[in-house]
């Protein structure tokens, strides 16, 4: 049974996997943002293609295109990118700039692969550092797909095959389906397994949210998240990347005038209260931040907001689509993120690594805040830190 479960390949986690939707590195910030508000899937991976690169053509006539994916944007990027204050006095001026500006400058985030690869240097690769693995899929395109290619080219096409990103949460799933060929190691606790990670972002609950920001880019690199705390240490809630995507661009602004407190109401399910939004445009008049504060009002608007404090005059900045929070009509995928609360997701020292795992999957995360009974902060357990339990193990059976 350990030498079949051994012998997968990356071919087999693939199944049912979406397409990448994607844009090329020449694009915009603003062309970014449209693809992430307007479709399902929380990123948006960024391709350099070197058109003709092959010099010859294929069956169809047309050129072989030497492509790749050089790394993926999120909502999370373009938030923190609009929360530098050169960007939140011209926010319009920033998102014409080049998407390649929110690229990582870290190597190896985005790696290719084959779907060859083995289960084994698949986690390998994640464990090196790796956030997201690109596998081909195998796609027999007939006419109707190469004619929805011309008019949605969000779909990337190379040599015939599309290709979807395979994550650490992928990978924990496919272990979790097989969870018994590990026992005993999935009924210890996190604590017995020594998993409890001690490195973690905090910030306390009065602290202004700005001075998050770089914990929030940090935590997105690492796949974590930015723990709200008071002032003896105790757990309140968490200021997270996978809440963070499922709003819009404009949290910037409550990021630049909330307290890290206010800030966790105002990016929880539901959408944004009226009374943390009118405290935001005063914030932002006040402090001549005009622009950002017009971007907000017109996204606002779409939703039905006002805000005495604001102009209503015409300023000629590009109209934003209705902000992601305030959505309803979405595919039944994106309603199952959308309940992603500001409210912290933990456990206990003494739960078991199969517990923990099945939280974390449950509610769409790469980690679990471990507390003890009074609400005291101890640590973190990653996805990560799980991969590395499971590698030592398969390691021993191999």
């Amino acid at each position: 049974m350990a030498v079949r479960f051994l012998s997968h390949e990356l071919s087999d986690l693939c199944l049912g996997k979406p397409a990448l939707r994607s844009l090329s590195i020449t694009s915009t910030v603003a062309e970014a943002l449209e693809v992430l508000k307007t479709s399902d899937d929380n990123s948006v991976s960024i391709w350099s293609c070197d058109h003709k690169a092959a010099g010859f053509c294929d069956g169809d006539g047309d050129y072989e295109d030497d492509c790749r994916c050089v790394g993926k944007v999120c909502m999370v990027d373009v938030i923190c990118y609009l929360c530098k204050d050169e960007h939140l006095v011209s926010p319009w001026l920033a998102l014409k700039e080049p998407v390649s500006v929110l690229l990582s400058k870290i190597p190896g985030l985005v790696l290719h692969v084959e779907r060859s690869c083995s289960l084994l240097e698949a986690i390998d690769l994640i464990l090196g550092g790796a956030q997201s693995l690109v596998v081909p899929i195998k796609t027999k395109l007939g006419n109707k797909r190469k004619q929805h290619q011309k008019t949605a080219p969000a779909v990337t096409l190379h040599k015939g095959r599309e290709f979807c990103w395979l994550t650490q949460e992928d990978i924990i799933r496919f272990l979790l389906s097989s969870i018994g060929l590990f026992s005993p190691i999935p009924a210890l606790s996190i604590d017995t397994l020594g998993i409890i990670g001690s490195e973690i972002l905090t910030i306390e609950y009065h602290s202004p949210a700005s001075a998050a920001i770089g914990a929030i880019s940090r935590s997105l690199l690492d796949q974590t998240s930015v723990a709200v705390v008071d002032s003896e240490g105790t757990l309140i809630g968490e200021i997270s990347p996978f809440t963070l995507a499922c709003c819009d661009e404009t949290v910037a602004a409550a990021i630049e005038t909330l307290s890290s407190g206010d800030l966790m109401a105002y990016i929880d399910c539901g959408g944004p209260p009226e009374d943390l939004v009118r405290v935001v445009s005063t914030q932002l008049k006040e402090r001549n931040l005009n622009g950002m504060l017009e971007h907000m009002t017109m996204s606002m608007s779409y939703a039905g907001f006002s805000s005495s404090s604001s102009d209503d005059e015409s300023t000629g900045a590009p109209v934003s689509p209705l902000p992601r929070s305030l959505r309803h009509s979405r595919s039944m995928s994106y309603s199952a993120r959308m309940v992603r609360r500001a409210e912290a997701i933990v456990c206990h020292p003494k739960s078991s690594l199969v517990a923990v795992m099945i939280q974390a999957i449950s509610h769409r995360v790469n980690y679990v805040w471990v507390i003890e009974d009074d609400c005291s902060l101890v640590g973190i357990v990653t996805f990560s830190d799980m991969l590395k339990v499971f590698r030592e193990h398969l390691e021993a059976i191999a």
